[in-house]
Order: structure tokens, then sequence, then C-alpha cells
């Protein structure tokens, strides 16, 4: 199935939820379906969180391969992971990162799993966390910040650019993480969802066409597995999206 999120649909149900691991209050929205998981369900799981001035989410797991976008404010993440708008991080299943930080202007962040599994966080601070540990690669891999274009530039584009976001010499198995650019009213095949796990498409900057449908910044689509493939169209604006493909799961 394609499935397809406007961002002004899901950030106008933004509410105020509690952090699993320290009990404070900061706002969470969904995209696709809940925000957190203890059991697998059909379709992706898409979420976004906006933490306080200052606010720590302190290190945990999650039973599921995702990316994640830290697409607004400022903080790090472990001990010396400076985070800045818009980097990306993909993180394989069973895989501890943290502590993530807010800075003093607050850190809104989006995790991105192409299905819906064990999700929940498991915190390295509560006992029996070793327990709930599988066999994982343990990538924990940050890209360096993703610039974005002006706005003319990015609307009078004339070829696709495709630009890596990792090392492609050093994955050994199907993820992808690039940014497309392309300017206003061009279209491009996006990857064979067959090739993997399925992916996802971010609107990073500019819009994007689904057939009637114009989806604006930080509004996403994600292609699952089973379907033939997607056509990636700009709008008027042009398009600079993040394509985020999934390994093949174990």
């Amino acid at each position: 199935m394609i499935h397809s999120m406007s961002s002004t649909e899901a950030l106008g149900r933004r509410h105020v939820v509690i952090s699993p691991g320290t009990g404070i209050e900061h706002w969470g929205t969904e995209f696709f379906g809940p925000r957190s998981s203890v059991s697998e369900a059909p379709g992706p799981q898409a979420t976004m969180s906006d933490l306080n001035a200052n606010e720590t989410v302190v290190p945990h797991f999650h039973g599921t391969t995702q990316f994640q976008l830290f697409i607004a404010g400022s903080g790090t993440i472990g001990k010396a992971g400076v985070l800045a708008p818009l980097t990306v991080q993909f993180k394989d299943h069973h895989t501890a990162y943290g502590p993530v930080v807010a800075g003093p202007q607050g850190l809104s962040f989006m995790a991105l799993r192409i299905t819906t599994g064990v999700s929940a966080p498991v915190y390295l601070d509560k006992p029996g966390y070793r327990e709930q540990l599988k066999p994982s690669k343990r990538r924990n891999w940050m890209s360096a910040p993703v610039h974005l274009s002006t706005d003319p530039v990015m609307q009078h584009r004339k070829e696709a650019v495709w630009e890596p976001l990792f090392d492609v010499e050093k994955i050994d198995d199907e993820m992808r993480a690039h940014v497309l650019r392309i300017g206003a009213g061009m279209s491009v095949d996006g990857p064979n969802p067959g090739d993997a796990g399925g992916y996802y498409v971010f609107v990073a900057n500019g819009n994007l066409l689904k057939g009637d449908e114009e989806l604006p910044k930080w509004s996403m689509v994600a292609v699952e597995s089973n379907e033939a493939g997607f056509k990636i169209t700009a709008g008027d604006k042009g398009l600079e999206a993040l394509i985020l493909q999934f390994p093949r799961e174990e």
C-alpha cells in the first residue's frame, strides 16, 4: 500500500503527551499508526515529538528499525553529536542511543518506521532492559545536516539530483538514504519498493504532488514493499525530499 499524510492535517492534531521516560509533558503528533506499540499491526508508524527547551530524553532503544529526522530547534545526542536541522539518523532495531538533549529553543524530531511493531521505548535506566535486547547490526548513524535550497534555485532546477546521506561503501544491505532535488513539475521514479523493505518520501522543502493532493513541507508518503512503484512529482515550488529506504528485516 501507499500511505500519504499532509503535515497540515497531522499538525492540526498536535497534542500534549507525557514522556514515558521522564514523566515530563511535551507535544506529540501522529502521522501514521499509534504513537507507541507493543505488538505488530498493519501499516507504517510515524510520529513527531516537540521537546521543551533543555529537555532530555534518556537513553533507550526500540524493537523496530527507524529513521529519525531532527527538523527544528537544536540539541545534542550522545556525548558529542550536535543536532541541527535537518539531521537524519538511521538506527537498527534493538540499538540504544541517547541521551537526546534539546537546546534553549526546543527540539522537534520525527520517528519513521515502515512497519508498526514493538516500538515502545526500553530505557537503559530501568531494570530488565538487557533481557529485551535481540541480535541486531547495531547501526546508529547520523548524517551531516542537509542544506536546503533557496526557493528560486529549488523551483528552477532542470535535472534531478540524488545525494547520498551515508557512505554507501559501509552499507551491506538494502538500506539507502538520499536527498532528492527536482524542479517545479518534474517527475522521477522512486526506488523499486520490492528491492528492499519499502521506503518513505519526506518533504523537506517545496511540495510533492500525489494525484490531486498537494503535500507541503514536512508531509510524507510511505511506500510499502508490496507496491509496484511510486512516481515522485514536484509541485509548482519544486521539491527537496528525503528518500529513506528500509532494509529487509531478518
